[in-house]
Parts: C-alpha cells; structure tokens; sequence
C-alpha cells in the first residue's frame, strides 16, 4: 500500500483500462464520463483490504457496498473479471515489494471480499428491488440554487429517518449522486430532498434547473447510520449546515412521532441570511414543540430571518458558545469541512466521540456510489 500510494492514480488508471479491454461487457456499467467514478472502485476494494482483520467492520463496510451495487447490475460473474485487473494493477506498480506471498494473501483477501459482497446482494434481492423508479410530484425553488423535490416511488420504499439514498436522474445515466430524506417516513409514501446546484455538478443542476414535476428518477436502497435510538432517554444536539439541514429535520419529525419528550438543541448554519432556505419550518417546528430550541447561525451577518435567537459566526464556533453537552448524543450533517470541524468542536463540548453519529465520505463509498 505504501508503494502504490505516490502513484495512485497511474494505478487506477491502468486498472481500468485492462478491465475494460478485457471485459468491454463490463463498460456498461459505469457512467460515459468516468471523472467522478475512477477511482471510487479501487479506492473501496483497497478499503476493504485494510480493514481485512477486522471481521466485523469488514462485514459490515463490504455487506453494505454489495447491496448498493446491485443498481448498477453488478453480477456474481463480474468479481473474477475485477479480481484479475485488480492483481495485475497491483502487481504492475508494486514491484519491490510484489512476491508470490504478497500475491497469495491479495487472492484470499479479494476472496474473502467478493464473497461478503455477492451474499450481501443475494440477500437483498429476495427482499427488495435493485433499484426504485420514483415520480418527481413537486419542486420547489427555495433560492436561485436550492430545490426541495418530492418524489413518489413506484412501491413502498423503507428507510429510517437521518439515512440517505443515492439518487440518478435521467439526463446523466449511471451517475448517481447521495441525499439524504428530509422527513421521516410519511403515511403517504412521498420523499422529499434537498438539493444544492454546486458548480459542475451534473446531478444537482439536473434537479434544481431541470425537473419538474412528471419526470422519473431512480432510487438506490437507503442507507446511513445518523439515527435515533428511541430506546434512550439522552438529550440531541444536532448541527446542520446548508442542506444538511434536511436530515435533522428528519430526525425532529421522527422524535416527535414517537411522543418523546427528550430535549433537542438544533444550529442550522448557512453562509448568509439568504441561504437559511428552510428556517421559516424549523421555527414552526419550534413552536409546536416546546422540547425544541432552534438556533440559526450565519457566517456573514446580519442574520434577521431566524429572529433574535440568530448567531454570527462559524458553526462550530456557535456550538462551542453554548456547551457544554456533555449528556447528549450529537447528529452533524453538511459539507466534508463541516464534518471534521463540527467532530472537534462536538468533542469540545463534551460529546463523547462514540456518541457523535455523521454520514461521512468514508461511509459514502460504501453504498456503492
């Protein structure tokens, strides 16, 4: 592995290039473009292979990879074909240290890998499909780049409240893109997601400029760990940034289901005042229930949309203020710099580490995407 770190991407890039000359039928299945996805394969096989002692994490990264990559057609027959190209990319640009030994423990290793993976799959398609098709029913420009969309699946579709799905749309086959729900599960079966146009993002332009009500998209099976244990009585602290908004306010709605009376602190953070595209629902949240304190914070002020109660500054910053927490578990959503600030900042306050729960990039690459 420390060979091959400092040429990671002549590596990959030889990797599917024997892949697909070898196997052409396996072209299909990745998106025409391969900015985005060329190095998402080999970086989760060698995540995989790290945590190869680790009999537990293992299961649980691998299992969760091989559900998603049902959508994508991926087949039992398909993991020699990788395998191979795996090996041969390996060996190719580890030569110092590449021998017969190295090369017997990577065949048990991708082995033991593929065959977490190919019954993880199994088992999923006896009880749900690869794929959802999903009818965008409403959308809703929030501001000129944020979008609320509401889609209704061709069939029941059972997630939990703070977990996401990957998402393609059907100007950008086989891209496919992660958002989280922005509700709990709803007597009427809709799901709604937030969505930001980001600079040369395929997928999120095509939902914020493009879809309109009528359209179809395509839903993988949900995953992510950001959810509630009702079974405890603990108080929340949950920081949202800009359309990381949206799982907490899942997880609020899915709290007050279930009649809880723990209380629940909520910093909603934006850049500006502008861009608290949801704050007019989250104060209504606040009023119906008094377990509930919503705290907006904006980097640039003034901040009037939020009232009074609204912060200036950065988020963590903003948490910091109020600490301590040192009862409550922690729920943070938002961009990657958010995560890993929002991690040191929750610890700061006295959030114990395995009481802070977060979708993070690690993660992401395990549902296949």
């Amino acid at each position: 592995m420390a060979e091959i770190e400092p040429v990671a991407d002549k590596v990959t890039s030889y990797f599917y290039a024997l892949l697909f000359v070898q196997h052409p039928d396996l072209r299909a299945l990745f998106p025409a473009s391969m900015d985005a996805q060329r190095d998402r394969l080999f970086k989760a096989l060698l995540t995989a292979a790290q945590h190869v002692d680790n009999a537990e994490v293992l299961t649980q990264y691998l299992s969760q990879l091989g559900r998603g990559h049902r959508k994508y057609g991926t087949q039992p027959d398909h993991y020699p074909a990788v395998g191979m190209c795996l090996l041969s990319a390996l060996s190719r640009y580890a030569t110092s240290s590449w021998s017969q030994e190295t090369e017997d423990a990577w065949v048990r290793a991708y082995t033991a890998i593929s065959q977490i993976m190919i019954d993880a799959a199994a088992e999923n398609e006896a009880v749900a499909p690869a794929w959802w098709q999903a009818e965008v029913v409403a959308h809703e420009l929030r501001t000129p780049d944020t979008a609320v969309v509401t889609v209704r699946p061709d069939q029941p579709y059972p997630f939990l409240a703070g977990q996401y799905t990957s998402l393609e749309t059907p100007w950008w086959p086989r891209v496919w893109r992660h958002y989280s729900f922005a509700s709990a599960p709803r007597s009427d079966g809709l799901l709604s997601f937030h969505v930001k146009a980001v600079p040369a993002g395929w997928v999120s332009n095509a939902l914020v400029h493009r879809a309109r009500p009528g359209d179809v998209l395509r839903l993988g099976g949900p995953a992510g760990s950001m959810t509630v244990d009702h079974s405890a009585g603990n108080g929340l602290l949950c920081v949202g940034g800009g359309t990381g908004i949206a799982p907490i306010k899942a997880l609020i709605e899915d709290i007050a289901g279930h009649g809880s009376r723990r209380p629940v602190d909520v910093f909603y953070g934006a850049r500006s005042d502008h861009e608290l595209y949801d704050i007019d629902t989250m104060l209504r949240l606040e009023q119906t229930h008094p377990w509930l304190t919503v705290r907006p914070v904006v980097a640039i002020g003034p901040g009037t949309r939020g009232g009074p109660a609204t912060v200036t500054g950065q988020l963590p910053d903003a948490v910091r203020k109020y600490g301590p927490y040192r009862e409550y578990d922690a729920y943070l959503s938002g961009p990657p710099g958010l995560i890993r600030s929002g991690v040191e900042a929750l610890v700061g306050v006295g959030v114990r580490a395995e009481r802070i729960r977060h979708d993070s990039i690690e993660e992401l690459v395990s549902t296949g995407d």
